[in-house]
């Protein structure tokens, strides 16, 4: 899948013209206290090495486990921090989620999905210093690209259907 997710043409740059030269994202996880700052898009290809760089920094903290995040969630998230503007670092919350993991997250709470698109790699919780959730909500909701969800801590996005909450 990881290889066949790279493939994945990009799904928003009708809306905002063609793709940027390059990627970059630059992401912390609060959980492992890992962070990257790397390309993950240039010269017209995705880099399949610093996208499973960031696939191991968005792994399931609790287990461990890596799983592909799917282009079009990393590629909104890119939007969305290069909107905010230059030197912005991402916080992970959380990307990929082990099923053992969620079921922990729901006994915890009845706000985790059973079948939550962290479980596919479609969903990343994140945060940005210096910019408050509602903010980043709003954002997330321009580019029309899946779920947003807006928590106390985060915001959720995902690229299932669109809806909001």
């Amino acid at each position: 899948m990881g290889l066949a997710a790279a493939a994945v043409a990009y799904p928003f740059s009708g809306a905002f013209g063609s793709l940027p030269p390059e990627r970059t994202l630059n992401a912390y996880n609060v959980h492992t206290d890992e962070s990257l700052d790397i390309t993950y898009y240039a010269d017209g290809s995705y880099d399949t090495g610093a996208l499973e760089k960031i696939n191991w920094l968005m792994r399931c903290h609790f287990t461990n486990e890596v799983k592909p995040i799917d282009i079009r969630v990393l590629d909104l998230l890119c939007d969305i921090k290069d909107r905010l503007g230059t030197g912005r670092r991402i916080e992970i919350i959380s990307g990929y989620r082990s099923t053992e993991y969620n079921e922990y997250l729901r006994m915890k709470s009845r706000k985790v999905a059973r079948d939550s698109f962290h479980l596919q790699g479609l969903a990343i919780d994140f945060s940005v210093s210096g910019t408050s959730k509602g903010t980043l909500s709003h954002l997330a909701k321009t580019f029309y690209a899946g779920g947003v969800g807006r928590y106390q801590e985060f915001v959720h996005i995902d690229v299932g259907p669109i809806r909001y909450w």
